[in-house]
């Protein structure tokens, strides 16, 4: 018996998630959040009364997938509670959008008592944390200079924003409106990709010829089976997915988990959880293609009508015999049949829960196969992002109701107004996890590099000289390797002057020369949406005066622009929430349908309403000769011809397979490190926001998972402080003991704040002291699941 199998036949008991009122019950304190000398609140609504308590609905602007309705209770300018959507319409048209733990603690975030105040400047060495105070005159006094004797010495290649997303709001965010006050005097490096999905969203279109390959969410409720594959939406509040997914079992549709770990998902919404070891995703895959081949269990019809590259009589032009998706997985060429039995010893799954797998896939009909963003981020992440698509393509369920085409699932069928940009003269970005390569070998850096917008044989014109932080803690805690990033951060001769703004001394804030307190969203208006599945948009309006001396990015930047000579072009004559105004106004003139702006600031919320799912590729299948697929051949593309002619096809295969990587099961380096290591978006923060407030921390620990077995071996017991080591850096964690996770694999939640002792010892837990700074071959996007370690007792 396999120990995978031991896994299925322990006993893992079902239980609820914690509820909201674990948290929401606890004491609510105001007293001690700030001295009256700094602290300005004021009422927003003019004919409050002191004693009297308003209610203002709004919306938190985090980067979280829910982007809920907040509706904060008021009373002498000051947040009391928060409750959120009660609306009675809880229906497939529309859905409730209530908050999670998250956003029922969103007072402690606002009213931390350890808020940035006001400007400082660095006085110790950078990334020591030591400032001293400054006026705003003099922040943005030296911050124009440096800004200009940076630019006039190296040239606008310099100049860089890193990828933040601590405030994503649809207007104002530090990372549209730098890119605008930069494009205006001149331009900067830009970037492309996102740490969350460059691998899904660079390899899907390779099939399809675009990323936006899902559906409306309510189509699930004609699925008769959804593979939740690496897909936890129970905890990283996937827009509204929850309520179709229960919606869904309801309707009668079985649910299976593919996951390393039994998540809060397969607790409360799987039929069966299918756990396989990381890295591995496509020897499942193709054990699954085996079985509905050799059985017969694949769409002929649908394969020979929509795609190309599935068999040797539908290949390109020009391509050697033996290359198709059939030859490789019948072993024609290599002499290896995909069979089962063969990807158990990759995988770990037992060859007849594979088989079970491919076949209860194959015949329910339609069947989703929804795909989550963690197991793209790996070495080889593009190919489990295409492996999924061949599985949807094979069985047919590409544009049916009830069915998904799986990839990269990006999907709207709403839009709301975008305030207008600024082209950048420069056109130059790079893949956003290479900015540290940029930083100590830019000018080496070519098209080979990912850079997009230099000509043939050009490479970029200037290192990174010039940092803007805004809203962002993927400079150091959220970036690859810890360490190493440190140290490059460290060498003033590389990067010569860092801008921060945020709301809290973050691991990255640390590294600034100028620090700059940034306002929350309850001091500001925006507009919220969720991260792609919902038919909704939020006014995030403003609830209170600025605390302290904060200010928003908008409101410092226009000081800036103001010293650079275009603050008229830059502001364009109004304020935040002016554009708020202009943003819904602009959205209604597009679409009658939508709220106007009286109707936003009663309500809060606008949500749309349709009288049937809308269906991912609907067009393409119903109609392919006037609605081809966005490809070169204007079909499925289950072999790439562009893939090919890359001509890199060890790393790079035209179609989509199994690729050992140098950090996973398969490798020599586990005699070294034999444990897997991987991060999960933890329920407690939204990336690394939330790591400092106590709310959350009650709601769940910062602690390692560790199989029984793999425990058992180390000598650990639950709760023992563990030191979680490799050639990259060490980390002191807690353990929680248990078999909701693979034997050989540990599981550290990402988005803790690096903390180290003297010595230089994480003790948090920071999972990206383990992780590399080397992207993945295709797409140069972050594979920081893919990490060997050791684990020992302290």
């Amino acid at each position: 018996m396999s120990i995978f199998e031991k896994i299925k036949e322990s006993s893992v008991s079902r239980r609820t998630f914690l509820k909201w009122s674990g948290v929401s019950a606890t004491p609510i304190v105001f007293g001690g959040v700030a001295t009256k000398k700094y602290l300005k609140p004021k009422a927003v609504a003019a004919t409050q009364k002191d004693d009297e308590e308003t209610i203002i609905p709004t919306c938190g602007t985090t980067n979280c997938g829910g982007r809920c309705l907040i509706k904060t209770h008021v009373k002498d300018g000051k947040i009391v509670r928060i409750t959120t959507d009660d609306a009675e319409e809880d229906s497939l048209i529309c859905p409730q959008i209530r908050a999670c733990l998250r956003g029922r603690s969103y007072r402690k975030f606002v009213y931390n008592p350890n808020r940035l105040k006001y400007p400082m400047k660095r006085v110790g060495k950078r990334g020591e944390g030591k400032f001293e105070r400054i006026s705003w005159d003099e922040a943005i006094d030296t911050i124009y200079k440096e800004t200009k004797r940076i630019t006039d010495k190296y040239g606008p290649a310099s100049r860089y924003s890193t990828y933040a997303s601590g405030n994503w709001g649809g207007i104002a965010s530090g990372r549209t409106m730098f890119k605008k006050l930069m494009a205006l005097t001149g331009g900067y490096l830009g970037y492309h990709n996102t740490y969350s999905s460059a691998q899904t969203s660079n390899a899907t279109p390779y099939t399809y010829g675009t990323g936006a390959t899902g559906s409306s969410l309510d189509s699930l409720v004609n699925s008769k089976l959804i593979i939740l594959w690496g897909h936890n939406p129970a905890e990283t509040i996937f827009g509204t997915s929850n309520f179709y997914l229960k919606r869904a079992k309801e309707a009668g549709a079985k649910i299976y988990v593919v996951d390393p770990r039994y998540t809060n998902s397969g607790i409360g919404l799987a039929d069966e959880w299918f756990p396989i070891r990381p890295t591995t995703d496509n020897a499942l895959m193709d054990a699954m293609t085996y079985v509905i081949l050799t059985e017969k269990l694949h769409d002929k019809d649908f394969l020979d009508k929509y795609c190309i590259g599935h068999d040797e009589d539908h290949m390109p032009e020009n391509i050697p015999e033996g290359e198709s998706l059939e030859s490789y997985i019948l072993g024609k060429k290599d002499g290896i049949e995909k069979t089962p039995e063969w990807a158990e010893k990759i995988c770990g799954l037992p060859a007849n829960k594979i088989r079970q797998l491919a076949r209860d896939y194959a015949m329910a009909k339609p069947a989703a196969l929804l795909q989550g963003y963690g197991p793209q981020r790996h070495m080889n992440g593009e190919q489990i992002v295409r492996g999924a698509t061949v599985l949807a393509s094979l069985t047919g369920n590409v544009g049916k109701n009830g069915g998904w085409a799986s990839g990269q699932g990006g999907f709207s069928r709403t839009s709301v107004a975008s305030v207008p940009q600024v082209e950048n003269p420069l056109g130059i970005t790079i893949p956003c996890f290479l900015w540290t390569d940029a930083v100590t070998h830019g000018t080496e850096m070519s098209a080979d590099d990912g850079v997009r917008g230099l000509k043939d044989g050009e490479t970029l014109p200037s290192n990174i000289k010039l940092i803007f932080n805004l809203a962002g803690n993927a400079l150091l805690n959220q970036h690859g390797d810890i360490n190493e990033t440190a140290k490059i951060l460290e060498d003033e001769s590389l990067v010569e002057f860092i801008v921060v703004s945020d709301v809290f001394m973050t691991p990255s804030a640390k590294f600034a020369d100028i620090l700059l307190p940034s306002n929350t969203f309850f001091e500001r208006h925006d507009i919220g949406l969720p991260w792609g599945y919902g038919d909704y948009a939020i006014l995030s309006q403003k609830v209170s005066e600025n605390l302290y001396e904060s200010k928003s990015d908008y409101e410092w930047l226009t000081l800036l622009a103001e010293k650079m000579g275009v603050k008229d072009k830059f502001t364009e004559g109004k304020t935040e929430k002016d554009w708020a105004r202009w943003v819904v106004e602009e959205t209604k003139k597009q679409d009658p349908s939508f709220s106007t702006w009286e109707q936003m600031q009663k309500n809060g919320i606008h949500k749309w309403k349709f009288d049937k799912p809308t269906i991912g590729f609907e067009k393409q299948i119903n109609d392919p000769e006037n609605n081809p697929f966005p490809t070169p051949s204007g079909k499925i593309e289950i072999f790439s011809k562009d893939l090919w002619d890359m001509d890199n096809h060890e790393e790079i295969p035209a179609i989509p397979k199994h690729i050992a990587v140098g950090e996973g099961p398969e490798s020599e380096l586990t005699k070294k490190y034999p444990l897997q290591m991987i991060g999960w978006h933890y329920k407690r923060r939204c990336h690394s926001i939330h790591d400092n407030n106590p709310w959350m921390e009650e709601a769940g620990k910062q602690e390692m998972w560790v199989n029984e077995m793999d425990a058992q071996k180390r000598n650990l017991k639950d709760g023992d402080i563990a030191k979680v080591f490799n050639d990259r850096g060490v980390v002191q964690i807690p353990v929680k003991i248990t078999n909701k996770i693979v034997p050989g694999v540990v599981a550290i939640p990402q988005g803790a704040w690096y903390t180290p002792n003297k010595d230089g010892i994480d003790t948090r837990g920071s999972i990206n002291v383990l992780t590399t700074l080397k992207p993945s071959p295709l797409a140069k996007g972050n594979p920081q699941h893919t990490n060997l370690v050791e684990v020992e007792k302290i």
